[in-house]
């Protein structure tokens, strides 16, 4: 499916690496994921693949969307699917600096905790290559995924990690549900978007 004005469609897994790779330039200054790698050497090594671990299932269910160009992916995970969280676990508790582990095991355990019960499209990852941020590649790959939600009435849910991110999200309908904040970890603020008639 490919949105004719703006060049968004959904990526084959073939093309899962340059999909994650916009994800990872995005992600380079995002708080939680540098708070488990702090060192730039461990953030570009294992940012992809947590990314993978993380909404890899997104490509096998055509839900990872991407631009033209590759510069902008927004990965969604349909209703009644999630992360692989054995896996995901696994792979922190191998390359997570060791003092952040616990706080950050716990944070993603609030995550889930948080989703809500009905229901949901879950957005764990969207980001644009910061050299193409603010040319609305970021706004039309929302407005791509949410005209689903809007056509199926189905509610999409997220979690902001970085608060300077939530009215972008604010404009696209989301609303906070509230914040947490486990010991040393960063903010994470999760949103709900109910769908448009």
């Amino acid at each position: 499916m490919t949105s004719p004005s703006t060049g968004i469609r959904s990526a084959t897994s073939d093309e899962m690496p340059r999909a994650i790779a916009a994800i990872v330039a995005a992600f380079i200054t995002d708080p939680t994921a540098r708070f488990a790698w702090p060192s730039p050497h461990d953030y570009l090594a294992t940012m992809p693949l947590a990314t993978r671990e993380f909404a890899g299932s997104c490509f096998k269910h055509g839900t990872a969307y991407v631009s033209a160009d590759f510069c902008g992916t927004a990965l969604w995970l349909p209703p009644g699917v999630e992360p692989n969280g054995e896996v995901l676990e696994r792979m922190f508790r191998d390359t997570v600096k060791r003092e952040h582990l616990d706080d950050l095991l716990a944070t993603f355990e609030k995550m889930e905790q948080s989703h809500p019960r009905e229901a949901h499209w879950y957005l764990p990852q969207i980001g644009v290559d910061p050299n193409a941020q603010g040319k609305g590649i970021g706004a039309a790959l929302m407005r791509h995924a949410l005209a689903r939600c809007d056509q199926e009435q189905t509610l999409a849910y997220l979690e902001s990690s970085k608060p300077q991110n939530i009215p972008f999200y604010q404009r696209h309908g989301f609303e906070v549900m509230g914040e947490f904040q486990i010991g040393a970890a960063p903010l994470v603020t999760p949103m709900l978007r109910r769908p448009r008639r």
